[in-house]
């Protein structure tokens, strides 16, 4: 087949490159021209373990093209993905921006050649895609299309095993035809027996939002049981087996941290809100969650403040991972960058280290000191504040550490030690839901 993905940025671009690796053939088209050069010239715009290399396989092998030109690849396009930001519009208020989302549709209806379905792959609020069919027909009446919505549930990080490997593909459409389409597209899943979730426009919209909003809801949930263990004097991991391994509610996303973070769960929560309210219903999971989510944040910045004996000016924290979760160098909404700087502002001095996260916090918190490796990040420091998982992190020679550090304080906001580790080798231990 031929396809177009409208947008390269993390969904379009590994979406892209996935259906291209099934065999069809994809222009990822972009009109930021500047992307579309780093792209023509190997250049990978952001980080994802194996996608530079999935990229540059089916570039040499002529599968996947990269264009600014909508002219070039749409009237030969059985299916166009709109693949484009939906960022929040109003920073707090949980509506999603979808004019790029529109304005997609009104410069695809003027190059439409032949049948053709239009897809939503951005993640988009209940309406969207009757909206945009409403867009396409009002820009070109004679358009022979259809519209369907193909939410993604890519994790950053996973992204490529995600898709090739999915635990479902859901894709809603009113159109036989479409359905028959969708079906070619994902054809080598299919064939894989892979569970396919064929629902009406409104149902597909749905289901993404309900289920970050899920499990954004079992992380808020476990971050509250941290906090009740700490009191009551129970360990958290050992709350998290025991309950996890309850077939009905499973082990994943039962990991105490500093709360979520990054590109979906922060926006899809607010959004799901808003959708219920605009609505008539109350969604008071849901809003508890992000409650809880805030709280928690605001929680570690006492729980290193106390680290410190109460009082953070003149103190010098290591901060390990500023990306809010590994393998990934995107800081939206992460935990750390909400963290750190109400300590810096009461005075705390701030070296950091991320493996990939530190080009982009340099722009955002140029006072922050930057290094090289978490032994630089413990040079003179009084606490070191373990804040993502990445695996670098998880085998750290605790005993060298130390020896960097000026004072003894380690913060594991993620209970990658266990309390024992660390006491053994001579730190204070300050964890989460557990002692």
């Amino acid at each position: 087949m031929n396809i177009t993905m409208i947008g390269t940025g993390y969904v379009g671009l590994v979406t892209g490159a996935c259906l291209a690796e099934f065999g069809h053939r994809v222009t990822c088209m972009d009109k930021d021209t500047a992307k579309i050069d780093c792209l023509l010239d190997g250049e990978i715009p952001i980080y994802e373990p194996g996608l530079d290399a999935l990229v540059a396989k089916n570039v040499t092998d002529g599968r996947l093209k990269f264009s600014s030109d909508l002219a070039d690849c749409v009237p030969d396009a059985q299916a166009i993905f709109i693949a484009v930001g939906t960022p929040s519009s109003r920073r707090g208020d949980g509506y999603a921006d979808l004019s790029y989302i529109y304005a997609a549709a009104k410069d695809i209806a003027g190059h439409l050649s032949g049948y053709t379905v239009v897809v939503d792959k951005s993640t988009v609020p209940v309406g969207t895609a009757r909206q945009v069919r409403r867009i396409i027909q009002e820009s070109n009446g004679d358009a022979d299309f259809d519209v369907a919505s193909n939410p993604e549930f890519l994790r950053e990080g996973a992204a490529i095993s995600d898709f090739m490997r999915p635990d479902r593909v859901v894709v809603g459409t009113d159109s036989d035809k479409a359905r028959e389409v969708m079906k070619e597209v994902y054809d080598p899943l299919y064939l894989l027996s892979t569970p396919f979730v064929f629902t009406g426009l409104e149902s597909a919209e749905l289901i993404k939002y309900a289920a970050n909003a899920f499990l954004a809801m079992k992380i808020s949930f476990i971050n509250e049981m941290s906090t009740l263990c700490e009191e009551v004097g129970a360990d958290v991991v050992d709350l998290a087996k025991g309950i996890g391994l309850d077939g009905r509610i499973g082990s994943k996303f039962l990991h105490p941290g500093p709360g979520y973070g990054g590109s979906c769960f922060p926006k899809d929560t607010l959004a799901l809100l808003r959708i219920a309210q605009e609505n008539g219903v109350t969604a008071r999971s849901v809003e508890a969650a992000v409650e809880i989510n805030a709280a928690q944040k605001a929680r570690m910045v006492k729980k290193i403040r106390d680290a410190l004996g109460g009082n953070e000016a003149g103190k010098t924290i290591a901060a390990l991972g500023l990306a809010f979760k590994p393998e990934t160098d995107d800081l939206r909404e992460s935990p750390p960058l909400s963290i750190l700087p109400p300590l810096a502002e009461k005075g705390a001095i701030i070296r950091a280290h991320d493996p990939q996260g530190m080009k982009e916090a340099r722009t955002m918190y140029p006072d922050f000191t930057y290094v090289n490796n978490a032994y630089e990040a413990c040079e003179g420091a009084d606490v070191v504040v373990l804040f993502t998982e990445w695996n670098q992190y998880r085998a750290l020679n605790l005993e060298e550490l130390k020896e960097k550090m000026k004072g003894s304080v380690f913060v594991d906001l993620r209970n990658v030690y266990s309390p024992k580790q660390i006491k053994d080798a001579g730190f204070e231990y300050h964890g989460l839901g557990r002692k």
